[in-house]
């Protein structure tokens, strides 16, 4: 079995798609193929390039081509919102909530995200399969929790406080995302901002308004590569917002 070969096989295997993460858990394992290569992981990412079987949906998640037309709906969701980004990017969205969680749950954090989002499509699964937390923990006030159960992802330590608060930001100004930050300017919490990087100037002209002033310095941003970078290889999980 030729290396392409192994990656056409998981993938064939896991519905016609893959992330670069699960073909770097799964393609090693597939048996009758010898990687002697030193750099494992640079090969599949060099594989799925290859246009003859494989197209790209996403940094980070690819398709195999014999399969286009009969991927799982939230897949074929994604393609097409990614034919048409003025439209409302939903099942996007959904995706990037489901990274975010699956992150941090490798990272050793408890995962909640909201309910009104627990079933919607993350893959060939639901995001309430890659979070841990049904309810958000009382760590404070209850306005405070109020407000910022509905942020799209919440990483919380082990002694119930929120590690790291995340809002995945497509086409809104920002500013409903930062106002719910700043309940907890109070809290050693890490505020962080995920959208396209075309819209960088954006945040930062939002960022910047005096209203937010007293957590300005304490907000990332990263952009969807950046994410996807993380996500894909697991030896950076150590590293990601550091």
């Amino acid at each position: 079995m030729k290396q392409h070969e192994a990656v056409i096989k998981v993938m064939e295997e896991n519905g016609g798609f893959s992330t670069l993460k699960y073909l770097n858990e799964k393609v090693f394992k597939v048996e009758g193929i010898e990687w002697r290569t030193k750099t494992p992981f640079a090969s599949i990412r060099r594989i799925v390039q290859d246009s003859r079987f494989f197209f790209k949906i996403k940094p980070g998640l690819w398709a195999l081509k014999s399969h286009e037309n009969k991927l799982p709906n939230s897949i074929l969701e994604i393609i097409e919102e990614s034919k048409e980004p003025e439209k409302e990017q939903k099942y996007t969205h959904y995706y990037y909530q489901g990274i975010l969680a699956e992150i941090g749950t490798l990272s050793n954090y408890r995962v909640y995200i909201p309910a009104q989002d627990k079933n919607r499509p993350y893959l060939n699964k639901q995001l309430k399969d890659v979070t841990t937390l049904e309810t958000l923990p009382s760590f404070t006030y209850d306005y405070i929790i109020k407000t910022i159960k509905s942020i799209d992802v919440i990483w919380v330590n082990e002694r119930n406080f929120p590690h790291a608060l995340f809002e995945v930001e497509y086409s809104t100004n920002f500013k409903d995302s930062l106002t719910r930050f700043h309940e907890v300017m109070d809290f050693n919490t890490r505020m962080c901002i995920v959208s396209d990087k075309k819209r960088t100037s954006q945040f930062y002209s939002v960022l910047n308004l005096s209203v937010y002033k007293d957590i300005k310095d304490r907000i990332k941003f990263y952009d969807y590569e950046y994410l996807e970078n993380y996500y894909s290889n697991p030896f950076k999980f150590k590293q990601f917002m550091h």
